[in-house]
């Protein structure tokens, strides 16, 4: 790569950073960026500026300009990094992931944010730690080595997960407290089984990654060569060779002793909303278009998440969430005391709907029967299924619309990492496949690392169920192959989440 090519990057960077300036200081008064080494606790309130500083990061500039930043740096580091180095951390990968997860399950974070800025020694938090896994019914009591303690962190420290004030000495910044759960120590060694209710579910989208996925992705490998990259490789999924079960993964969450993983799944898919915006959520359709009480069905719901966003939003609307029945069982205790007013007044109500059979009328409060919905959501469910499963859940659906019911996908839509010169689409998802960058960027057409999210969780669908995510041409296709055409699809700048919204054909 020329000198040139690498000053452009830097440009790119250079500029991105002045936009996110130029927004912050437009504030009255001006605001400053948030800092990596201050925490923020979602579960806990703040000065109004420092609420408003964390808000301003979704601002679409900031957002659009800091998805530059990332994109350009790690395109940077690619080129000038020795490959040696490069080809470690990618190899080893795995390491600060089993660590991530070691730190999570150890309530780490929570001890962490109670010693406060001032931090906590490698021996006091091997201490406390103790002291909780203490309380586990049949846990063996063990002398936890601070100096392993310190290992560990050091690493995630390096990786900027946590800080090293002094020697041995850590403490939480804007990066660990992401994963805090917010609840205190004590009630960790009351109720350990207790962690994930009532939190924003990042702490157990941890666990559950640290744990199932990251088993099954350590097998991957072995799958694919032994017949995974056929056209028909369900059989033989690595769930089977991590876990010696031939179920499929939600039949397996629903075995006797798999309780906890379930009930930690429902929280974990709640945590997955930070992958889009709340805003995105709440413009990504037309919903303020519906008659008062119309009912949108949101298949594959789980704990209701997305219900919740938007029943606030559209008070005027009726959501009904659908789920398999032991899901359905455990939504409202899942929510504890939140959103009460929601649930008991009917605006938003779970119904046990296995979405691989036949869609059933039911019954919403004050409503009645619904046989034909308004909408259809579909919110991160199609990735989860291979094409013909997804064929058969569309089609489904499609049996079940009425007229004028609508059908709402909000999957990634992964672009191309090089320019689509021959996309024939038509206008109304021309957004759908244009380039990520302005053109002539130095930047990939589909921003690189900052899409990297995107394409991972491509991998895990791969690993999880045999499925994918999938372009707008694979989309598109198999939409129409199920009775469905495509309209429109929107999505945020930067951002690979898509609404995409199909008619009955």
């Amino acid at each position: 790569m020329p000198i040139s090519d690498l000053r452009a990057l830097h440009a790119v960077i250079g500029q991105a950073i002045d936009q996110i300036e130029k927004v912050y200081q437009s504030q009255s008064p001006p605001l400053e960026y948030p800092a990596l080494d201050v925490p923020y606790y979602v579960s806990q309130k703040h000065a109004p500026e420092v609420d408003k500083a964390e808000e301003l990061k979704l601002d679409p500039a900031v957002f659009s300009a800091a998805n530059q930043i990332v994109a350009a740096c790690g395109q940077l580091t690619a080129t000038v990094h020795k490959p040696f180095f490069q080809l470690v951390e990618v190899m080893n990968a795995p390491n600060i992931t089993a660590l991530l997860h070691f730190v999570e399950q150890n309530h780490i974070p929570e001890i962490l944010r109670e010693a406060g800025p001032e931090g906590l020694s490698t021996k006091d938090i091997a201490t406390k730690v103790t002291e909780i896994r203490a309380t586990i019914p049949g846990s063996t009591p063990v002398d936890i080595d601070p100096a392993k303690i310190g290992h560990i962190l050091r690493i995630l420290a390096t990786y900027h997960w946590v800080r090293e004030v002094t020697p041995d000495v850590f403490t939480n910044n804007r990066l660990t407290s992401f994963i805090d759960s917010g609840k205190a120590v004590e009630q960790l060694k009351v109720a350990p089984q207790k962690k994930y209710d009532e939190t924003d579910g990042v702490a157990a989208f941890v666990g559950m990654s640290g744990d199932e996925v990251f088993k099954l992705m350590s097998r991957l490998s072995e799958w694919l060569v032994n017949g995974g990259l056929t056209t028909n490789a369900t059989n033989g999924l690595p769930l089977k060779l991590a876990f010696d079960t031939p179920l499929k993964y939600y039949e397996w969450l629903e075995e006797p002793g798999n309780e906890w993983r379930l009930t930690r799944f429902g929280h974990a898919m709640n945590g997955t909303r930070y992958w889009e915006v709340a805003e995105n959520i709440i413009h990504g359709f037309p919903w303020e278009e519906l008659p008062k009480d119309s009912v949108v069905v949101d298949i594959g719901g789980g704990i209701g998440s997305v219900s919740v966003i938007l029943s606030q939003a559209y008070p005027h609307l009726r959501f009904a969430v659908e789920d398999r029945a032991p899901v359905v069982a455990i939504a409202r205790e899942a929510w504890g005391s939140k959103h009460a007013e929601l649930f008991d007044s009917g605006r938003v109500t779970f119904h046990p709907q296995d979405f691989l059979e036949e869609h059933q009328p039911f019954e919403v409060p004050g409503v009645g029967t619904v046989s034909e919905p308004s909408v259809f959501l579909a919110r991160a469910v199609a990735h989860n299924w291979p094409d013909k499963d997804v064929k058969v859940i569309l089609s489904i659906l499609r049996r079940a619309a009425g007229p004028h019911t609508k059908l709402l996908l909000v999957d990634n839509l992964l672009p191309y990492a090089c320019v689509d010169d021959k996309a024939d689409l038509d206008s109304s998802s021309q957004g759908a496949v244009r380039s990520l960058v302005p053109e002539g960027s130095p930047l990939l057409p589909n921003l690189g690392k900052a899409s990297a999210n995107g394409y991972i969780l491509d991998i895990s669908m791969l690993g999880l169920f045999d499925a994918k995510e999938r372009t707008y041409r694979e989309m598109d296709a198999l939409t129409r192959s199920a009775g469905w055409k495509i309209t429109n699809v929107k999505r945020a700048v930067g951002s690979l989440w898509a609404y995409t919204t199909a008619v009955p054909i």
